[in-house]
């Protein structure tokens, strides 16, 4: 208290009753993988794909960490950390190779053509080249007949071989859907002779099995390694690991390696608390299959993760290559957009998947029955409607924690107070601060509610903030406790949405007198 000693006007700031609460952050990623540069188990921000690329390098065969980074970024999600696993190139000299069959091609002068799918079958297609119509066409003009099974299903009029826009290379990359054009370094690209040419050389990419263990990927909280090490970023909110499916892919891990990996990513956000694990299915399963791997041998029970199935097909940006990959990175991305579109408290699904072309399985009305219920969030292609994540469903089988975004709400509102009240501690214990710690935390749930996060007409229907003598005996007291007890009704999906049609007679029948 200050001391008055002589007359005169004094003027004093004094604290008002609530302390200003602030909303924390929601939607920042962290992603643990295998990189071409930059910093071994180090969290690293990441803000956008430049920042990346800068750091840690481009695309690269045989991991998935930068296409998923990338996914994330032009799904609409924000800042991440990146921590990079592995070692370097000079250790990876000598160890085992695995070939990874790419697209069948063919080269015809300095053009080389390539199938986009890599799966496509040698031969099966073929590059007609010939004259193109007409008596105005200039003398390095040539047509491309994109064949399947020797009938046609693409054509490219009065391409040339020289730079601008009718350049061949230009032209198909941009337009189709079945080949690549690649220039072959060396003499400047001449008109190619006519005659059809089927893509027939079924090449192969040697990728060396990366040097890593299980252990890499989990890392450890002293030697702040793998993503033990990212209890130390407490502004992280969700977790995906999509490299540990290049490892299993490549054969440097066994599927019960992704199990354990993945256990420890659930264990990891359940002691932070505040963060969800993304979790990826291993590829080339079918929908009984993944249910079987779910229910059966994986076992996942957690509010803290969520398991999405199928894989997606994407375009390598830089090589214009089309393969599968994990979605966890794309998915990450989607909850980030939501967040700030909508909130943490909507449900992220009915959302469409950018950069996603196709699935590896079409998943049917029946199978997602089936996969639904065992907490698998299913990615769905809809005519008209694109790609979409429809699911938002966590591992847990506790009912109160079915929904995803129920979780992720807690997840918030628990951060949001524990962060906004450390005012509170060492403070006189009594009730005048039991009425400053109602007001405060009261005054943040009535915007939460105002936004729709809560359910209810009025604030009092949405929650209730209990602090006072009956929350706070003596005893507490004595121990140095301060006990605030808080409910919120959380809004749920609308995951089932049912319209009752019946049939009746309608009219009006006149009555005669």
């Amino acid at each position: 208290m200050p001391t008055y000693l002589s007359p005169g006007v004094y003027v004093e700031e004094i604290e008002s009753g609530a302390r200003p609460l602030e909303g924390v952050g929601t939607a920042v990623a962290a992603f643990v993988g295998l990189a071409e540069a930059g910093p071994f188990n180090e969290p690293t921000l990441v803000s956008n794909w430049t920042s990346f690329s800068d750091l840690f390098g481009g695309f690269v065969p045989g991991s998935y960490l930068a296409r998923s980074v990338y996914g994330y970024f032009m799904n609409g999600g924000g800042n991440c950390y990146v921590v990079r696993i592995g070692q370097n190139g000079s250790e990876q000299q000598g160890k085992s190779a695995k070939e990874l069959p790419a697209g069948p091609h063919a080269q015809l002068g300095r053009l080389k053509f390539t199938a986009i799918e890599a799966g496509t079958p040698a031969g099966e297609i073929s590059v007609e080249i010939a004259d193109p119509g007409g008596d105005d066409a200039a003398d390095d003009m040539f047509k491309v007949v994109v064949k399947r099974a020797g009938q046609p299903v693409e054509e490219f009029d009065r391409v040339t071989p020289g730079r601008g826009k009718t350049n061949v290379a230009n032209v198909i990359n941009a337009q189709s859907s079945v080949i690549r054009v690649e220039e072959v370094s060396g003499e400047p690209v001449a008109k190619p002779q006519s005659g059809e040419l089927a893509l027939s050389e079924a090449t192969i990419t040697a990728v060396a099995a990366p040097s890593v263990s299980s252990d890499d990927y989990v890392g450890d909280v002293a030697d702040r390694t793998g993503f033990g090490g990212l209890e130390t970023v407490d502004e992280i909110t969700m977790l995906a690991v999509p490299d540990l499916m290049s490892a299993y892919q490549l054969g440097a891990l066994d599927l019960e390696s992704v199990q354990a990996v993945q256990l420890a990513m659930i264990a990891h956000c359940e002691l932070m608390g505040d963060r969800m694990a993304i979790l990826d299915t291993p590829p080339g399963l079918n929908p009984q299959q993944v249910k079987e791997w779910r229910v059966d041998k994986a076992g996942y029970d957690s509010a803290f993760a969520v398991l999405n199935y199928p894989w997606i097909k994407t375009a390598n940006p830089a090589t214009g290559e089309i393969g599968f990959m994990p979605p966890s990175g794309h998915i990450a991305g989607i909850w980030g957009r939501n967040d700030d579109t909508r909130g943490v408290h909507k449900a992220p699904a009915n959302e469409v998947i950018r950069g996603a072309i196709s699935l590896e399985v079409q998943v049917t009305k029946n199978e997602h029955d089936l996969l639904n219920p065992v907490g698998i969030n299913v990615v769905r292609s809809f005519p008209a409607r694109g790609t979409r994540l429809w699911g938002a469903r966590t591992l847990s089988s506790d009912p109160a924690w079915r929904y995803l975004n129920v979780r992720r709400l807690f997840n918030y509102l628990e951060e949001s107070i524990l962060v906004g009240t450390n005012w509170v501690v060492f403070e006189p214990n009594d009730e005048a601060l039991w009425a400053r710690v109602r007001r405060t935390i009261s005054a943040f749930l009535v915007n939460e509610w105002r936004k729709g996060a809560l359910f209810g007409s009025t604030p009092d229907e949405a929650f209730y903030v209990k602090c006072d003598a009956e929350t706070n005996p003596s005893e507490g007291i004595d121990a140095g406790q301060l006990v605030c007890e808080i409910g919120v009704a959380p809004v749920k999906p609308a995951e089932f949405v049912i319209f009752r049609l019946a049939q009746f007679s309608g009219g009006t029948s006149l009555v005669s007198e």
